[in-house]
Parts: structure tokens; C-alpha cells; sequence
């Protein structure tokens, strides 16, 4: 990783202080070896929250709740927010870590296989946060594009893939990231830009 290491480590150092409830959503990733977005992306997904004030987001992938956290605090009581994931665990954690915090926001949290559930949802949503299997990546795009409002934004995850989509490996993950990416960058439902902030993301406006 060698200098992009140490600017990761830097940004990590130099960013603010979280709410309590939030460091210990961190510390529990951290202990638990469960991946989050982190407070480097939580701030972005914040900001684009609030310069889109955006009201209706959907996350494919919620995991315990970490980005659902940062999207709630930029929308506030005026915030629908709703979740998908395959663990009823993860539901309940992430639900307990919202009521300690006092966030405000209207969360509806669907247990189930994430795409499976956005195929029977209507939009049209301000923002979708895609943090689903990567080996899923591929087919979330024909997939959100008629849930997203125009100009709405449609935010992925892990678009490096830890360095490893431009490295030579034959691993499943890193092929079907590199497939979604060229395929976003050419659909022209989209405007897409990748920013290589902790393991890369996406920003894809609707057109």
C-alpha cells in the first residue's frame, strides 16, 4: 500500500472525534472483525446526505447499522431510511445501538436476501447506499437505476477491493468489482465518479 497506507492512517488521525454509540459501532467492528464503512465514508455519506438533502435512502448490505447511523444523523427526524440484510442479528444489534443513540430517523429494517427485497420496493429513493457481496456488484446497477430519483445518487462501497483490483488474481471478488466498475462508468443512466478514500467508492448520479 506503501504511501496510501500512510495517508489512510493520517486521514484516520485527523478526523474528528464520533458520538459514543458510534465508537462503539467502531470498536465492535473492530473486535469482531466485521466490515464497516468507517468514519472516513460515514463523513462522506453525511455530506452528500445533506448537500442532496436527501430524505429517502435505501442501503443494500446494512450489516449492524454503521452507515444508516451517518445517514440518520445528516437527515435527522426527517430521515426513512430502510435497511436490508440477511441476519436477523444484525437487526437487532443495530436497531439497539440506534434507540441508545436517540436517533430520530423513520428505519425500516428488512431481513432477507438484499436484492431479492429491492426488487419489491418502489422509489423513487434519494439515495441508495450498495455495500452488498461483491460478487453481487454486477447486478445492483440495472437493478437500482429505476429506484433512484433523477439526480439522485447511487454510492458503493469498496471499489478497490484492498488494492486487489488492479493487482493479477483470479479471485471471484476482485473480477466481479472490476466488471461492475467498468460497467457503471459506461451506463449512461449515470455519471460516475470513484474516489479512492479507505477502500474506495463509488459516486454514480442518476441522469
Amino acid at each position: 500500500m506503501g504511501m496510501f497506507e500512510d495517508v489512510h492512517k493520517h486521514l484516520l488521525n485527523v478526523t474528528p472525534e464520533r458520538p459514543q454509540v458510534l465508537r462503539e459501532m467502531e470498536n465492535y467492528a473492530e473486535e469482531t472483525d466485521f466490515p464497516i464503512v468507517g468514519p472516513l465514508v460515514g463523513r462522506l455519506l453525511y455530506q452528500l446526505t445533506i448537500l442532496t438533502k436527501a430524505r429517502k435512502i435505501l442501503e443494500l448490505g446494512s450489516g449492524y447499522g454503521y452507515s444508516a447511523f451517518w445517514f440518520s444523523m445528516a437527515s435527522g427526524g426527517r430521515g426513512q431510511i430502510t435497511m436490508t440484510d440477511n441476519n436477523i442479528k444484525n437487526k437487532k444489534l443495530a436497531m439497539d445501538f440506534f434507540k441508545r443513540a436517540g436517533l430520530r430517523s423513520h428505519f425500516d429494517y428488512k431481513v432477507g436476501d438484499s436484492l431479492k427485497i429491492a426488487k419489491r420496493l418502489s422509489g423513487p429513493f434519494d439515495i441508495i447506499f450498495n455495500d452488498v457481496s461483491k460478487k453481487y456488484y454486477p447486478a445492483t446497477i440495472d437493478l437500482v437505476a429505476p429506484l433512484l430519483k433523477k439526480g439522485g445518487l447511487f454510492i458503493t462501497d469498496n471499489l478497490l477491493v484492498e488494492g486487489k483490483v488492479y493487482a493479477k488474481t483470479t479471485e471471484k471478488s476482485p473480477k466481479a468489482v472490476k466488471e461492475f466498475t467498468e460497467s457503471l462508468y459506461k451506463d449512461s443512466r449515470f455519471f460516475t465518479t470513484i474516489m479512492p478514500l479507505r477502500d474506495g467508492v463509488s459516486i454514480a448520479v442518476r441522469l
